[in-house]
């Protein structure tokens, strides 16, 4: 009886042992997967004005009519979003509510920006509670910035220079241009392949 008892203890001791290099090896594989899949970022598109080009003379006419500066310095305003949405673009009307927050929590002034027609943007704006906000409505703008696909941010500093910008339909891509900008690359995933080209 003792020696079918010491018997079931070492071996359950050799189970327990062996559960714990696999729990290690386990950990270490998803540390190691973890590195290789990069992380989302906005998903940067050509043409247009390029990451580092001036904005000024950038300008748009408002939803109301007035015409909005919406490049160039702007002293006193760190940051600048422009987001392009749309009231054709389901995506963009879930986006919309996450764009505010993270405006309001990163300090950023926010601008909506679209090219659709007038009555289904103002009904937008008041669906969405957008009144406190500028919103353009001029195709000139998302030509000068190559918008191609919505929906799609626009970052810009004090001194109206182009930080970022990219297809964004997340909270982690509009932070992504946040990330880019202070890390000074053009986009995360510029930065992810020249880790990658470095270590290889």
């Amino acid at each position: 009886m003792i020696v079918s008892l010491v018997i079931a203890q070492i071996v359950s001791w050799i189970v327990i042992l062996g559960l714990g290099v696999a729990l290690v090896a386990l950990a270490r594989q998803v540390g190691i997967l973890h590195m290789r899949v990069a992380p989302a970022g906005a998903l940067a598109t050509a043409g247009g004005a390029a990451v580092g080009d001036d904005t000024d003379g950038l300008m748009g006419q408002s939803v109301d009519g007035r015409m909005l500066t919406l490049g160039g310095p702007r002293p006193g305003v760190p940051l600048r979003l422009l987001m392009f949405v749309s009231a054709q673009c389901p995506l963009c009307k879930g986006l919309i509510p996450v764009a505010r927050s993270f405006a309001q929590d990163e300090r950023v002034a926010l601008t909506f920006v679209g090219d659709d027609d007038p009555a289904a943007q103002r009904a937008m704006i008041a669906h969405h509670g957008l009144q406190g906000y500028d919103f353009v409505n001029d195709e000139a703008v998302g030509r000068t910035l190559g918008v191609s696909k919505l929906p799609f941010a626009v970052l810009i500093d004090e001194d109206g220079k182009l930080l970022s910008k990219g297809l964004v339909n997340s909270r982690e891509h509009l932070e992504s241009l946040l990330i880019a900008h202070e890390m000074g690359v053009r986009t995360v995933q510029d930065y992810i392949s020249g880790l990658r080209n470095a270590a290889a």
